[in-house]
């Protein structure tokens, strides 16, 4: 979806007196991850990943008790709405990696099961944008776009496989470069970039150098990272190469040299699909994080050649 028409959805989805409207949107939003609720409220606390400064939309398929919304920790929150059948979250910059919080939310109708438990749980960048919860029988809608959205998973998971079977056969160097297509006659550009980026403030790690390549079918970034110092080791697990206007490109790996500790500078290489030349054009924010820890590192005005 344009992120033009998201924004449009989420506008309609939120304005006061259009619960019709609602209701019809809940049944069909691509993307969205489900949630049901048994009536017995047996099971445990569903997780939903949240981050600082993103915003979480929880849409129900039942009226919502307003004030029988319960938030812990919600002074950690810049904003907490409660609409007819939403609810949105947006977490304060305060909010840290691993931090958890328990979220309760009570129907109005007095149906099985009157209420429902979360437990938000903070990363650093994969907060779930849209959360369906539903108490009663799904509409047929429901079932076949998310039998659509399985297929389109399945068929990601073919083409990745294909690649990393390509990748595995095809030979090192310049040959492999050559044999999966990534060096044309163009060759790779390379461009030093360190006096470019930003580096937002709070991060626990300082940038040495950065520099940034594209190839004919990607882009990747190679920083030179230090921990300050009396801190633990740091090792990646995941990034994000996001434009400004919220358009990501698609992460193929992330390489890290060895685990980086105090006193030493450590090399870490983010690559990113992006087959066609105007798909990296612009300034990009990179953000990387380490597993179930709160240390993250953001840069943005990363540019490629």
């Amino acid at each position: 979806m344009p992120s033009s028409s998201f924004i449009v959805l989420l506008s309609l989805l939120f304005v006061g007196g259009v619960a019709d409207a609602q209701s019809e949107v809940l049944a069909t939003l691509p993307g969205a991850r489900r949630i049901e609720l048994a009536p017995d409220d047996a099971r445990p606390a569903s997780e939903i990943v949240i981050s600082a400064n993103v915003s979480t939309g929880l849409f129900f398929d039942s009226v919502l008790l307003r004030d029988g919304i319960e938030l812990e920790g919600r002074d950690r929150f810049s904003l907490v709405d409660v609409g007819q059948t939403t609810l949105r979250l947006v977490p304060s910059p305060l909010v840290t990696a691993g931090e958890q919080f328990r979220l309760v939310v009570r129907f109005q109708d007095g149906a099985a099961p009157r209420s429902a438990t979360f437990l938000l749980r903070a990363h650093p960048a994969n907060a779930e944008p849209l959360v369906e919860v539903y108490r009663g029988r799904r509409t047929i809608e429901t079932y076949q776009q998310e039998a659509r959205e399985v297929r389109d998973a399945l068929v990601r998971c073919q083409q990745e496989r294909a690649r990393l079977m390509a990748e595995h056969d095809a030979p090192a160097g310049l040959a492999g470069l050559i044999s999966t297509k990534a060096l044309d006659e163009h060759g790779v550009a390379g461009r030093v970039v360190t006096k470019d980026v930003a580096q937002s403030a709070g991060n626990v790690l300082r940038v040495a150098i950065v520099r940034s390549y594209r190839s004919s079918t990607g882009v990747a970034v190679e920083i030179h990272l230090a921990v300050n110092s009396g801190a633990q080791p740091w090792v990646g697990k995941g990034a994000m190469l996001r434009t400004k206007a919220g358009v990501e490109l698609k992460v193929l790996r992330l390489w890290q040299e060895h685990p980086i500790s105090t006193g030493e500078v450590g090399r870490v290489v983010v690559e990113a699909e992006a087959s066609a030349a105007a798909a990296a054009q612009g300034a990009f924010s990179l953000k990387l994080w380490e597993e179930d820890g709160p240390r993250s590192l953001t840069l943005t005005n990363v540019t490629f050649p």
